[in-house]
């Protein structure tokens, strides 16, 4: 994929998992309401323990805390610089919001730690959303390794993955679960896409996946996994994308 091209489709990713990412609008002064459709979600689901480490966003920005016990904390990425104010990765965090059965992932309301606490407020009627970063500052990266941890989402969707070297590989839900047979605890890993490195950690939004880097294929050819069942070799490459021809000038 040309690298302009491959700079576009990371960024309109990104953009889309910012979307997704927003919580439907609350009464004003209102509590916040759990996420859409989120009848079967426990309200009020309150979990404490030690922050092992930040879940970084491929922008840069923490989206996410990992606790020691595996529990995956998600807030939107407006919070990444209060949080990053109130707590570092060893702190003792408590957490209320809302949790799907059978799904690691508590999505915060509230995080208190040292005796402050940050709150996702609805924005006020009005308010502009936050700006998007300029696609620009991302960088193209690779990463490979042993695929530690999957990441979800508060829907219990795979959205990518924590490698050994504490790494973060993220890609849309559909990829998680149209590669799923390949992206699991153990299995190698290497990606190709684009991110960030900063203090608080890497991160990338791959548009290339494969168990090695020989064997990496694009994931947006849409010719299924990239990868065949273990020892049958790569599956042969995606197909490229085809651009809709021109308009036909008007008479």
């Amino acid at each position: 994929m040309p690298p302009r091209l491959a700079l576009t489709a990371a960024a309109c990713l990104l953009a889309g998992s910012a979307a997704f990412a927003q919580r439907p609008p609350a009464p004003p002064h209102g509590p916040m309401p759990p996420p859409h459709g989120a009848i079967a979600f426990q309200a009020e689901m309150v979990a404490t323990g030690r922050v092992q480490q930040w879940l970084i966003n491929p922008n840069g920005e923490a989206d996410g805390l990992l606790l020691s016990d595996g529990t995956q904390v998600a807030f939107p990425p407006h919070l990444s610089a209060a949080m990053m104010q109130m707590l570092r990765p060893g702190d003792t965090v408590q957490v209320s919001g809302w949790r799907a059965p059978n799904v690691p992932v508590v999505r915060a309301q509230t995080i208190g730690a040292n005796g402050r606490s940050v709150t996702d407020q609805p924005p006020m009627p009005g308010m502009a959303p936050p700006p998007l970063r300029d696609p620009g500052t991302l960088v193209a990266m690779s990463a490979g390794g042993r695929i530690e941890r999957l990441l979800y989402t508060d829907r219990g969707d795979v959205h990518g993955v924590l490698l050994a070297d504490k790494t973060i590989v993220r890609f849309p839900p559909h990829i998680g679960a149209m590669y799923g047979a390949q992206l699991q605890p153990g299995a190698q890993l290497h990606a190709r896409g684009w991110g960030t490195r900063g203090a608080q950690g890497t991160a990338l939004e791959a548009t290339s996946l494969g168990p090695t880097a020989d064997t990496v294929r694009e994931v947006f050819g849409g010719a299924g996994v990239p990868w065949g069942p273990r020892g049958a070799g790569p599956m042969p490459p995606a197909a490229p994308m085809m651009m809709p021809p021109p308009p036909a000038p008007a008479s």
